[in-house]
């Protein structure tokens, strides 16, 4: 409950500071990624307050050097807790602040939502000088979700910038393809990928070399979901059509299409099941199939979540669609892997704009594997029209859900399908390969942790330990 969650948070932050003292390990900056981490930032107050630094001088001290990445639109994912429950847990600590206990939970106070409550979000914000959102179009949702704490400004105004998240490049890339960039670019390439023009260079890459590498991470995908079925009928398994259901009639060869995250329902991994006769139809075609494997978690505290999963779990044991639905269970770092590099569209479906950044494009990306996704998060600037499709955003008003599926469902058949199955005398989709190529350049030129971590670098981190007031701007309300 709502005490579990303070205690953990209390733990986090405070004791998170205190372990970093008792190193004797003194950070010029420290970044805060979510509001649970917020009481790292109290933490720091009530160690300057202390030592009989003045409330009002520790508070903007603190901010100097704090950063703050809120990571969610999703108003669960911001915690409150009410006075009582901080009086439970923190005991007298404000004390220690030598300020009222009013303007201590004042750090937390949310001008509009939850009255009488320490809200961890709204003290992240007011305790840090640099905040930013993952994504460019998160940035903006962000300005517009907390721009009450400035109430005398528009959205646009409010002091929150942005970060697109990245994904590393060593973890996610297959050896297999860093190998072909090896060959076509010479060993050293690593060296010289902060060069734009590198990126570039993987447009020229041999279609017949690509693909081939690509036919062979898609074999081993499938041979690794063949291994976990046979795994689990020896050791778990009773009813035979739970191999159906986990995709050992699937085969290479076939457009793949992967979705694997959290099951959250903004992610909507039920939409495209919303016209069972059209998909049906779809993935069933008898000259150009199409399968779909579907992999992820709900939270334990998501029941919806949970009964989403469960309602995918069920299509893949439904002989309407003949074996071309699968559920790969236990999703884990190993098969996250197989599935980013082996499938051949990534399908990301979440409702707009509540998919602060998305990674696991990325991660596909960086192996030549285009998406089909909404225009959200990464995606809204990460598409370019050419490294896979982009949904357009449905008007307000509108049944986005609706609107969503049938553009899904046109882009397969009409654009998506046809592409992938054009082959040349050598069996080659050239096509579909100027399309990975592409997918791969922007995700190898822009979408990487190294690139990420430079821009926190030179934004937020370098300014901070350089104790440079621009753009000190703390909420007014």
């Amino acid at each position: 409950g709502a005490e579990l969650r303070l205690r953990q948070e209390w733990i986090l932050g405070v004791g998170g500071v205190r372990v970093l003292r008792a190193l004797d390990i003194h950070p010029s900056v420290w970044h805060a990624n979510e509001g649970h981490a917020a009481f790292m930032m109290v933490e720091r107050v009530r160690e300057m307050t202390s030592n009989g630094i003045p409330f009002d001088e520790a508070v903007s001290a603190v901010r100097a050097t704090s950063v703050f990445t809120t990571h969610t639109p999703v108003p669960a994912g911001h915690d409150s807790f009410t006075q009582e429950q901080m009086d439970k847990c923190t005991g007298t600590q404000w004390k220690a602040m030598h300020e009222s206990r009013e303007r201590v939970l004042g750090l937390g106070h949310h001008p509009v939502h939850d009255h009488g409550v320490f809200h961890m979000t709204a003290a992240a914000i007011r305790l840090s000088r640099r905040v930013n959102g993952v994504s460019e179009l998160h940035g903006s949702v962000a300005r517009d979700i907390w721009k009450d704490l400035w109430p005398e400004r528009l959205a646009a105004d409010v002091p929150i910038s942005h970060v697109t998240n990245g994904v590393h490049l060593a973890t996610w890339m297959a050896p297999m393809i860093m190998r072909l960039l090896d060959e076509h670019f010479g060993p050293g390439w690593g060296a010289r990928r902060d060069d734009p023009g590198l990126w570039d260079g993987v447009l020229s890459l041999d279609d017949a070399a690509l693909w081939g590498v690509h036919e062979s991470l898609q074999r081993n995908l499938f041979n690794f979901m063949r291994g976990e079925a046979r795994r689990k009928w020896r050791d778990e398994w009773t009813d035979a059509a739970h191999l159906v259901g986990a995709g050992t009639l699937q085969n290479a060869g076939t457009l793949t299409l992967g979705f694997a995250r959290r099951f959250a329902t903004y992610k909507r991994a039920d939409l495209i099941f919303r016209d069972e006769d059209r998909l049906c139809r779809i993935v069933t075609d008898a000259r150009r199939p199409v399968q779909i494997i579907f992999a992820g978690k709900a939270h334990p505290a998501d029941e919806d979540g949970k009964r989403m999963l469960q309602r995918i779990y069920s299509y893949a044991g439904d002989a309407r669609f003949a074996g071309r639905i699968a559920f790969l269970e236990d999703y884990q770092l190993r098969s996250a892997h197989y599935l980013v590099q082996g499938v051949d569209l990534w399908l990301n479906l979440p409702r707009v704009p509540m998919e602060a950044s998305g990674t696991s494009g990325m991660k596909a990306a960086l192996n030549g594997i285009p998406q089909l996704g909404t225009t959200d998060g990464w995606w809204a600037e990460g598409f370019t029209g050419e490294n896979g499709w982009s949904i357009p955003v449905a008007p307000d008003g509108s049944d986005a859900d609706t609107l969503d599926v049938e553009h899904v469902y046109d882009m397969l058949e009409n654009e998506v399908v046809p592409l992938f199955y054009e082959r040349d005398e050598r069996g080659v989709p050239c096509g579909w390969l100027r399309m990975m190529k592409e997918a791969m350049r922007i995700a190898g030129r822009d979408f990487t942790a190294r690139r990420m971590m430079e821009d926190y670098a030179r934004r937020f981190y370098v300014p901070s330990m350089l104790s440079d007031e621009e753009g000190d701007d703390p909420p007014t309300a």
